[in-house]
């Protein structure tokens, strides 16, 4: 996708594509959803959760595609966003994805991890502009809260 609208703000690159942030998700346990210092926004794991219940469930290589997990990535990417909108009040103020986490529920056998991965780092893509970038770090685990096949874990940067 082209970046002809770096200059717009992340909310209104989310209109233009034509995505809605869903419903803000709610921690799983004893802690908060988001922690800022500073310029920057952490962002505790979400889910691919849609409408308050997990979307997506299962283990890459063993009951799930890749093309099941870029899905259940992107879901989980859409729910990080929502939680840096309900801090921050208006996601126009969120400047760049800095660091981006994944964490895939998946067998050993299971080697695709990247391009499962990528069903989040292209949605940050399309948001902030591929020129700005993003560190990733992508791992495979024998499971993960709730049954879920992806966790993504972001840092972004604030104005």
């Amino acid at each position: 996708m082209p970046d002809a609208n770096s200059s717009a703000g992340s909310g209104a690159r989310l209109r233009a594509l034509g995505l809605e942030i869903p419903t803000p998700p709610k921690p799983l346990g004893n802690y908060v959803e988001v922690s800022q210092t500073g310029s920057l926004l952490f962002i505790s794991g979400t889910l691919p959760i849609a409408n308050g219940k997990l979307a997506i469930t299962g283990r890459l290589g063993e009951d799930l595609t890749v093309e099941q997990g870029r899905k259940a990535a992107r879901l989980a990417a859409m729910n990080a966003l929502a939680a840096a909108q309900e801090h921050v009040d208006n996601l126009d103020r969120v400047k760049k994805l800095v660091k981006l986490n994944i964490y895939l529920a998946a067998t050993p056998q299971f080697t695709d991890h990247a391009s499962v991965a990528d069903g989040a780092s292209d949605l940050f893509a399309e948001i902030f502009g591929r020129e700005q970038g993003h560190a990733r770090m992508v791992s495979g685990v024998a499971s993960l809260p709730k049954g879920t096949p992806v966790v993504v874990e972001t840092i972004f940067e604030t104005n």
